[in-house]
């Protein structure tokens, strides 16, 4: 029989401790050092001492400090044992970390010698080995399917000439495409990484921020301590604050997680189905993301791309998500009045003024941020002014999330963790633009979908709705908007529709893949805290936010929705979608407020419900949406296929028949 030696076990167990602590407090290092860089680089603090950084000189500086932490964080591949980075993985951080350092000190010659064009062979083997690292980063990060989209399309370059038809473009040498990845503004260097060192960064530190302070379990007492004694309480308490917490974060699947342990029980405490409950959390939590003032990396993309304020997407968002949140309160009520269920007891529920007393400085950083956002339109300074006052009142006020050295540590664990995957994914991602970009197929794609497309807007919509959702299913949100607005928007522009709520549409229905099945991320984290089946609660989810799929036509027919418009324009156009959606949300859950029950309980009641649902989107839809409508006559064909059903079910409820079940 074999001896086990306690000492091998014990040395083993002392030096996985032993690396465990290297590796943490390397990574520590690496952010606070990326923390600095980016609070010097917002506030131009190096200029007093005349360092001031070239903007690809920043960026290379960002990556040098994110990039190796995704090799110490993220496994290469999923194994359960293990639980510290191999040597593989520091070898491959410590390259990475030389290689970008070679960038940093050779940033003026890139620019003033255009070694972007022309590049002596040390910045091209350079530039393999930043070109390399980056994949392999970007899979870690963003998963597998992303890490393949991106090999594709970073390499498109190396062999566009031999695909065939719409899809062949003029091939350039190796050496070329890794100089244009590595040194030009248009890969790597693009976009998407220029809004996560620009903007992004300190919201993220923000988000941090809130999440170490408490914010999350303020967010969930206030809520119930407003509606959790209403019918459906519960349910509408996810909703608020799941988006209150949502668009804050910017994170559906953190969301889902850190609000979705409280909600989700109370909801089933008063008789909701578990994959009810877990697909109300799903949609409120999605919709958080889609909700102002943060709205996720994304949005801010999209500021870099229409070259906006990032303010003017926060503005234009505000009415769709308004017309989400409101669609999502009345299914809500709809099924709570339809099954009975009732609010908490007073016992039960948080008391607010004792709420507000302990949390009022979470207020006072969200309202700060959003005036800083709204009204100052300092978007740079925005999150590091709130996040100071934060940290700074939450010290001073705070008897139960005040910060000691364990609680500060933890923010920055969780700081770098961000960093790193939000940094890797988004200088991938550059990388499909890059490839695009350097071949121009871009445009000639842009030109094919319309070609196929034809005299239709509409069809163009319905394509580019599908081919949002299908890659929002194997990539991330904010990956899958840059590569659409790099291939669809243009499309969308060249036909007639607004820019911004071509982006916007773009975005939403991205964003639809995290209640959708068979992906429905957010749907399954749910399904994890309910203990229900991801399927299930999947389809549900879809079924709860089913008016977010109407949405974005809605506004990209009438940009009133997004405020282009006048005053009288929007206000029409948001009375009509308001009525609209209402009215489309009652269908679904078969409740009229004020009315009762619509056909509940009787034979083939889809059918029976099928024109309120079809007058409701009629209603919201503005004239130029359906050929040869225009609005008064798509209102009044609107309101004709619903007056039936209104009527019928009125008249059933006023002779008690509403419920009844048919023999």
């Amino acid at each position: 029989m074999p001896v086990i030696d306690n000492n091998t076990q014990g040395g083993e167990a002392v030096s996985a401790r032993r690396h465990a602590s290297l590796t943490s407090a390397v990574v520590r290092i690496l952010t606070v050092l990326l923390l600095l860089l980016g609070i010097n680089q917002t506030f131009n603090l190096g200029s007093r001492f005349h360092m001031t950084l070239l903007e690809n000189q920043y960026f290379y500086a960002v990556l040098a400090l994110a990039i190796p932490m995704v090799f110490l964080l993220i496994p290469g591949f999923r194994s359960p044992r293990r639980q510290t980075p191999g040597v593989l993985d520091w070898a491959l951080a410590v390259i990475t970390f030389v290689t970008l350092c070679y960038f940093i000190f050779h940033a003026y010659d890139i620019v003033l010698l255009g070694w972007e064009m022309s590049p002596p062979s040390a910045a091209v083997f350079a530039s393999a080995v930043l070109w390399l690292v980056m994949l392999d980063a970007g899979r870690r990060a963003g998963g597998l399917i992303l890490g393949m989209i991106v090999l594709f399309f970073s390499t498109y370059p190396l062999f566009a000439d031999k695909l065939p038809g719409p899809i062949s473009a003029f091939s350039s040498p190796f050496r070329y495409v890794a100089a244009y990845h590595a040194m030009s503004l248009e890969s790597i260097l693009g976009i998407p990484l220029k809004a996560f060192a620009n903007l992004v960064f300190g919201f993220v530190v923000f988000g941090a921020a809130l999440e170490h302070t408490g914010a999350g379990r303020f967010f969930i007492n206030l809520a119930f301590a407003l509606l959790g004694h209403v019918r459906g309480g519960p349910a509408k308490v996810a909703i608020l604050s799941s988006g209150l917490m949502g668009s804050l974060s910017g994170s559906v699947v953190t969301n889902v997680l850190t609000t979705g342990v409280m909600t989700i029980p109370a909801m089933r405490k008063v008789g909701m189905k578990g994959t009810v409950a877990a697909g109300i959390e799903t949609c409120a939590s999605t919709g958080g993301v889609l909700m102002p003032p943060v709205m996720g990396a994304a949005a801010f993309v999209m500021a870099d791309f229409l070259q906006v304020p990032y303010a003017t997407i926060a503005l234009a968002a505000a009415i769709p998500a308004a017309l989400y949140f409101f669609g999502l309160f009345i299914q809500i009520d709809a099924r709570a009045a339809r099954e009975g269920l009732s609010g908490l007891s007073a016992e039960e529920l948080p008391d607010l003024k004792q709420t507000l007393k302990e949390g009022w400085h979470h207020v006072f950083a969200f309202a700060l941020l959003t005036v800083m956002l709204l009204v100052l339109k300092n978007e740079q300074y925005a999150p590091f002014y709130a996040t100071a006052a934060l940290l700074a009142v939450n010290q001073i006020v705070s008897r139960t999330d005040r910060w000691g050295r364990k609680e500060l540590l933890h923010f920055i664990d969780s700081l770098g963790r961000l960093f790193a995957t939000l940094a890797a994914t988004l200088a991938a991602v550059g990388m499909i633009v890059g490839g695009l970009s350097m071949t121009g197929l871009a445009g000639t794609l842009v030109n094919d979908l319309l070609s196929i497309a034809g005299d239709s807007p509409l069809l163009l919509l319905i394509m580019g709705a599908l081919t949002s959702l299908v890659l929002g299913t194997g990539m991330t949100a904010t990956a899958c908007y840059i590569f659409l607005a790099v291939m669809l928007a243009p499309a969308l522009i060249q036909v007639g529709f607004d820019p911004m709520a071509s982006h916007l549409f773009i975005f939403y229905w991205g964003m639809l893949s995290f209640i959708t099945p068979p992906v429905a991320l957010g749907a399954f984290a749910a399904a994890s805290v309910a203990k229900t089946p991801p399927m299930r609660t999947g389809f549900e989810a879809m079924k709860i936010g089913s008016i977010v799929y109407f949405i974005p036509f809605f506004f990209v027919f009438d940009p009133a929705l997004i405020g282009h418009a006048g005053w009288q324009s929007i206000l029409l156009s948001s009375g009509l979608a308001l009525f609209g959606v209402w009215m489309f949300a009652s269908g679904v859950q078969g409740y009229i407020m004020g009315i009762g029950p619509v056909f509940s309980d009787r034979p083939y009641v889809w059918v029976l419900r099928l024109p309120l649902l079809v007058g409701a989107v009629l209603i919201a839809l503005p004239g130029e949406a359906v050929p040869g409508f225009g609005d008064l006559e798509l209102l009044a064909a609107g309101l004709a296929i619903m007056a039936p059903v209104v009527i019928a079910a009125f008249i059933l409820n006023r002779r008690g028949l509403g419920r009844v079940r048919p023999a």
